[in-house]
């Protein structure tokens, strides 16, 4: 256990990395391999966005008024882009339906018109098409699991560094 307490005492600036790294991921594979993402993609990151602020302000206000409710905050934070994460994974296997955002609409139409604005409010990408995957996991189920590990890891540094 003694191992442990540098990295549990480090939780704050690794939170921050694993986000830089999760996103960084995220925005080589849609601007350099063009897999672009669909709405439930978008919302994966913005948890990460909000764990990279908790955690940058914990870093700098963690002696004033304690790291662990920083980390109890950034554990939630990853927990939540895990459940989206899970939801995302449920779409992609058809476990469940998407978000009305994800699908194209397809209702049959009446007129030209009508289905030119269909077509234009449709969805680039569709959530329930897995644009990549390895080993049968797609980068939805690679989400789960990462942020779903780093919320378990920011809840035992929480646990460990509490009052």
């Amino acid at each position: 256990m003694s191992r442990l307490i540098p990295l549990y005492l480090m939780s704050l600036p690794l939170a921050f990395l694993a986000c830089v790294f999760a996103l960084g991921f995220a925005l080589i594979s849609q601007f350099g391999f063009d897999l672009h993402p669909c709405v439930l993609c978008i919302y994966q990151r913005w948890p990460y966005v909000g764990v990279m602020v908790i955690a940058g302000l914990g870093f700098f206000l963690a002696r004033k008024t304690g790291r662990h409710y920083f980390e109890l905050l950034c554990s939630l934070s990853f927990a939540a882009t895990a459940a989206i994460g899970g939801f995302h994974v449920g779409v992609e296997q058809d476990w469940w339906k998407g978000l009305d955002g994800c699908v194209a609409d397809t209702t049959p139409t009446s007129s030209l018109a009508d289905l030119k604005a269909q077509i234009m409010a449709a969805p680039v990408v569709k959530c329930d098409e897995i644009a990549w995957q390895m080993f049968g996991i797609s980068m939805a189920g690679y989400n789960l699991i990462f942020a779903g590990l780093m919320a378990i890891f920011m809840f035992m540094a929480f646990w460990y560094n509490k009052p």
